[in-house]
């Protein structure tokens, strides 16, 4: 006897769009803003090769050189996108251009940290007491503090349809305010960071009830591209920073909200 099985037309298309969205709800997602260097940039490497989708903007005119390669790698994992996250209107394209996309990782990355080479003194005046240029100022703030929380706001509904639900910014030791600074310098810089040290507990407390994850990093000492050949005393590859980070950020539950970490998951003080 000869039996044969019949599936529903309605069956059949359910299948076929599974087949075709399965795969891309299924992979974790990670939005990094300022991905075209350093810490940034090693974070998109990094989870690319880890097999999630990375969302890696930037805010040049053109696709950086690095995100180029990186995406011609992962054609299917690496999506390049501009995004300013001092400019509203590109945050605001982006989102609409996202929208139902969750993102289980939003790292908060992009930062302005100084107007000069970091061996040019003259290149900081603006950051030091009599020098101060406040014009540099409103800068800092507008990328370091601002940035985040309006890519957060864009960003949160990703966030919330996500299973992750993470939301992660790059901070620095700078903005600690529990111990004098070694020195009166980089006033825009230090003050932005502990702004959004601050900017990111409150976030931390606006989501607790929606199982929404908020940290944030002191990465340490890395030997960025920006240090050129200058080599300082205990900085670490990106590679290693990063790597660090991201399984620390794996390993993020919600008692973890709110914290300042290093990058092996240790409190840094603020």
């Amino acid at each position: 006897m000869r039996i044969t099985s019949r599936i529903p037309l309605c069956a059949l298309v359910l299948l076929l769009v599974t087949a075709l969205v399965a795969p891309w709800a299924r992979a974790e997602t990670v939005l990094i803003t300022g991905s075209n260097q350093g810490i940034g940039l090693e974070f998109a490497k990094e989870y690319a090769a880890k097999g999630w989708t990375v969302i890696a903007t930037h805010r040049r005119d053109t696709t950086p050189n690095e995100l180029a390669t990186l995406q011609q790698q992962y054609p299917t994992k690496v999506r390049v996108e501009r995004m300013d996250v001092t400019d509203p209107g590109q945050i605001k394209a982006l989102a609409l251009k996202l929208k139902g996309q969750p993102i289980d990782v939003m790292l908060n990355n992009a930062a302005l940290i100084r107007f000069g080479p970091i061996t040019d003194r003259r290149g900081s005046a603006g950051g030091l007491f009599g020098t101060l240029d406040y014009d540099q100022l409103d800068q800092f703030i507008h990328t370091n503090v601002a940035g985040p929380l309006r890519v957060t706001e864009a960003f949160i509904d990703n966030v919330r349809a996500s299973r992750q639900k993470k939301i992660i910014a790059i901070s620095s030791a700078a903005g600690m305010v529990s111990v004098p600074p070694r020195s009166a310098d980089h006033y825009g810089y230090r003050i932005s960071k502990a702004a959004l040290n601050s900017a990111m507990r409150l976030l931390a407390v606006q989501f607790k009830d929606e199982g929404i994850i908020v940290a944030f990093f002191h990465p340490g000492g890395v030997q960025v591209e920006s240090l050129g050949d200058l080599k300082l005393p205990g900085f670490v590859p990106p590679a290693e920073a990063v790597g660090k980070m991201i399984v620390t950020i794996d390993g993020l539950t919600m008692k973890d909200s709110g914290r300042f970490l290093q990058p092996g998951g240790r409190d840094q003080p603020w």
